[in-house]
């Protein structure tokens, strides 16, 4: 037993140091803490309403069939250039060239019934004025010569008919641009009213994009955009709210928006999708905190700023923001340093230990 409780008090004295220790430890390491810090600075912030779309055509002609045919002529195909007014496709029907030579033939047969009665009537008129003739015939061929120039004005008419019925057998470019379609070929035949080409003028695209109905009240004609396309993700193209449509879609809650890029996009296609920001405000030299930065208690918010290598709670009144930033009103000033991404342990007068900013 000797032995052992000569042992006691040492092994007693042991623990009480390694404890004062630990306390000693615990109140200076556990009262420092490493926190990435931020400075407060002044920076233009651009708040933006973020929408999806796609590219759209602003000039698309779908050209149909005018009248059922069997195709002649193929002028361009599929994916190339067209000029306006040039021929695309040509069909042939018998019946349109028929009805022409008869609405011909019946126009020449009246022209020259038109003449007779003309002649007719110069020569009742000098026969009345001699007293050769009655008033009754005289009149019979006024009316007659009048009655042989309406039906010469309407044979006219209708041959020009049968000629415009003709033109309808051929297809033709209303404006520069590139089909888009046209799967026809020569010796099909082709039904009345079908779809035979398309034309579109690539250098008019325009963006089409959905809004949520809240963002609305802040879209107005003439604000700025930037465009992004997922087909070419580094290429930013600047663009112009030029139409807003005044319906709001009862299922997805938006309503569409017309952009028109500032330049001719010669690389986008119809139908690629594309991300918009329409920039409704610019606050040029505003006082920025980033949203990590703040926390919010009690319906107030604050940050934790660095002040004599220690931490205090600062409340700030914030406005404008961003979807990184915050415009602080009140609290700040540029070149204070606050904690960047905050913790729940932190507390007032807690030593702070600044440590180089991580590497995104």
């Amino acid at each position: 037993m000797q032995p052992l409780q000569k042992f006691l008090p040492k092994y007693t004295i042991a623990l009480a140091v390694l404890f004062a220790a630990t306390v000693i430890f615990l109140m200076t390491r556990g009262n420092t803490v490493n926190i990435e810090v931020v400075q407060v600075t002044n920076a233009e912030l651009v708040q933006a309403i973020y929408a999806t779309g796609f590219v759209e055509a602003d000039a698309v002609a779908n050209l149909s069939a005018e009248s059922s045919g069997t195709v002649s002529y193929v002028g361009a195909l599929e994916g190339q250039q067209v000029t306006a007014g040039q021929k695309i496709l040509q069909f042939s029907s018998p019946q349109p060239q028929l009805a022409i030579r008869e609405a011909r033939a019946a126009l020449a047969e009246q022209q020259a019934q038109a003449t007779d009665n003309r002649r007719r009537r110069i020569r009742k008129k000098n026969l009345f004025a001699e007293g050769a003739i009655s008033r009754q015939e005289l009149d019979d061929a006024e009316k007659m010569n009048t009655q042989g120039e309406e039906l010469l004005q309407q044979k006219a008419l209708q041959l020009k008919m049968r000629e415009d019925d003709l033109k309808k057998l051929t297809v033709i470019a209303p404006f520069a641009g590139i089909l888009t379609l046209q799967n026809v070929k020569e010796g099909d035949y082709v039904m009345l009213n079908t779809l035979v080409a398309r034309v579109v003028d690539t250098s008019s695209y325009i963006i089409t994009v959905e809004v949520d109905e809240l963002d609305i009240p802040r879209i107005r004609n003439g604000q700025k955009a930037t465009v992004a396309f997922d087909a070419w993700p580094d290429k930013r193209l600047s663009a112009v709210v030029s139409r807003i449509v005044p319906q709001t879609d009862r299922i997805t809650k938006t309503s569409k928006i017309y952009l028109t890029l500032d330049y001719p996009a010669t690389d986008i296609q119809a139908g690629m999708s594309a991300t918009a920001n329409i920039i409704y405000n610019i606050r040029p030299n505003a006082l920025l905190v980033k949203k990590s930065s703040l926390l919010d208690e009690n319906r107030q918010i604050y940050v934790w700023k660095i002040e004599n290598g220690k931490l205090k709670k600062q409340i700030i009144q914030t406005g404008a923001s961003d979807m990184t930033f915050v415009e602080v009103l009140q609290g700040l000033k540029k070149g204070d340093t606050i904690a960047l991404t905050p913790e729940k342990g932190f507390h007032e007068g807690m030593q702070v230990n600044i440590i180089a900013k991580k590497k995104s």
